[in-house]
């Protein structure tokens, strides 16, 4: 996708997910056979309901109707939200992240998978789990040591909802 084919959808699309409170996370235009694929990413605090998701592919697709940003060429649009093993790349994301298990791969090499704890301007804290019956271990660790993180999926996770109940 051209900058500036990137900037003109931004512009038209921002507005549109700001006013349903979410933040824009990525848009991606990708092929699939002859056809294109417009992604739009979006997401929230408290994450993203599908009829949100929904409304608003409604409200961006008669958007694009109206302009010609995406050309002639028919394209497939989908609005969604980043998924449960969503990538964290920017400081909103490891703040909603806090109390998930998140796996770290380090600049220095090595990797680590740790549950998220507090976030700062600064870094992280994390709680390690134990190995072997180990009891978990605490550490702290600055964003410039993160080459890459993302969210690990836990199919056992008490939800949040449910430790306050």
């Amino acid at each position: 996708m051209s900058t500036t084919q990137s900037e003109k959808l931004r512009g038209l699309v921002e507005p549109l997910v700001s006013a349903e409170q979410l933040d824009l996370e990525e848009i991606e235009v990708s092929r699939a056979g002859r056809r294109r694929v417009l992604r739009i990413i979006v997401d929230s605090e408290e994450g993203v309901e599908l009829d949100t998701c929904a409304e608003l592919s409604r409200a961006i697709s008669a958007m694009l109707d109206e302009t010609d940003v995406m050309g002639e060429d028919e394209y497939v649009l989908e609005v969604s939200s980043p998924g449960a093993d969503r990538p964290l790349t920017e400081h909103r994301h490891y703040v909603r992240a806090t109390g998930r298990l998140a796996r770290l791969q380090l600049r220095e090499g090595g990797e680590l998978v740790a549950r998220i704890l507090a976030v700062d301007d600064e870094g992280l804290d994390l709680e390690v789990p134990g190995v072997k019956g180990r009891k978990p271990t605490s550490r702290r660790i600055a964003f410039d040591e993160i080459a890459k993180a993302r969210v690990e999926l836990e199919f056992n996770r008490k939800d949040k909802k449910e430790e306050e109940a």
